[in-house]
């Protein structure tokens, strides 16, 4: 298996994967169990502001999206589980 190349897109995306599983979107890969953490969720999602807020003018076009894009979806799914709302 060849390692990845290691680029902003590939690590925000990582994290986004994480957040996800920790929203119960999608199974644990190493347990194959869907488990919800609300708080690690929310600790990945603060970190990918962070990450917005102090790479804001040094991103290209294609990596600012999809920033912004995982944010907004991230947001949204951990604004919904938070108040109770079902959103699969």
């Amino acid at each position: 298996m060849e390692t990845p190349v290691p680029d902003f897109s590939f690590f925000i995306t990582t994290l986004s994967l994480q957040a996800s599983i920790a929203l119960g979107h999608i199974p644990n890969p190493a347990t194959n169990k869907t488990d919800e953490d609300l708080n690690q969720a929310k600790f990945l999602i603060d970190t990918l502001g962070m990450l917005e807020d102090k790479t804001k003018g040094n991103l290209n076009a294609e990596e600012s999206k999809l920033l912004e894009n995982l944010l907004y979806e991230l947001r949204s799914a951990y604004l919904a589980k938070s108040k109770g709302e079902k959103n699969d």
